[in-house]
């Protein structure tokens, strides 16, 4: 009995593990990794090395504490989670959260697809940014949307975007959210804690998406 006690135990663990974790979807290559701590659970991110302007910034925010208390301040369910306004810190509860800041933008890195669980830089629409410069400190995690083979025909003839065979089977595989793709900087993805982000995006939000109860995070780099 002690035997099949401890064997049905080491296996709920394994499937555990095996629920909240996976390799990176997108095959890119990575050296760096993040912890962001919720008031739900823990998420755990790798920063592509292909972006390395979005991961130095992002390093160097996390390594100044810029986003401890920050709060989860954008919310919609089966399409992202945002976060990184200044003002989210100190903001009071009835106040809309969208702000920018004052300071700098980050040239565009567009490459990388908008898979389940991409970590992308956030950005501010319309003529004025031509360039699609991303916002310094405001990022998003995706959740995730099913695709089709028509919509991915939409999306190629809208964007003119040429996806392959593979990407193709990977987008109708894993899920990606294809109408941000040739838009926003991807930079990362997440790659444990999966379960955190739906968590998340289930809050109840007030107009403006703004989740009723905060969640506040905790960022750093895993060493």
């Amino acid at each position: 009995m002690k035997f099949l006690r401890t064997f049905c135990l080491s296996s709920v663990a394994f499937l555990l593990l095996q629920w909240c974790s996976a390799t990176p979807t997108a095959d890119l290559p990575w050296t760096t990794q993040i912890v962001i701590e919720t008031d739900f659970w823990t998420m755990e991110a790798v920063l592509y090395d292909s972006t390395p302007g979005h991961r130095d910034n992002f390093v160097k925010l996390v390594n100044e504490w810029f986003y401890n208390d920050l709060l989860f301040h954008r919310v919609i369910e089966w399409f992202m989670i945002q976060w990184g306004d200044p003002e989210s810190k100190w903001a009071d509860a009835a106040k809309r959260l969208w702000s920018w800041g004052p300071w700098y933008q980050i040239p565009a890195e567009i490459g990388a697809p908008h898979i389940k669980w991409t970590l992308a830089a956030a950005r501010t629409g319309g003529p004025g940014n031509p360039e699609k410069k991303s916002s310094w400190s405001q990022f998003y995690i995706t959740q995730w949307t099913p695709q089709t083979d028509a919509t991915l025909d939409q999306f190629q003839s809208q964007k003119w975007i040429t996806y392959t065979p593979e990407q193709r089977a990977k987008y109708l595989e894993v899920w990606w959210t294809p109408m941000l793709d040739a838009e926003y900087t991807v930079f990362g993805e997440v790659t444990v804690g999966m379960e955190v982000i739906d968590a998340i995006a289930a809050v109840q939000t007030a107009p403006g998406d703004r989740p009723l109860a905060d969640v506040k995070m905790k960022v750093s780099v895993k060493e």
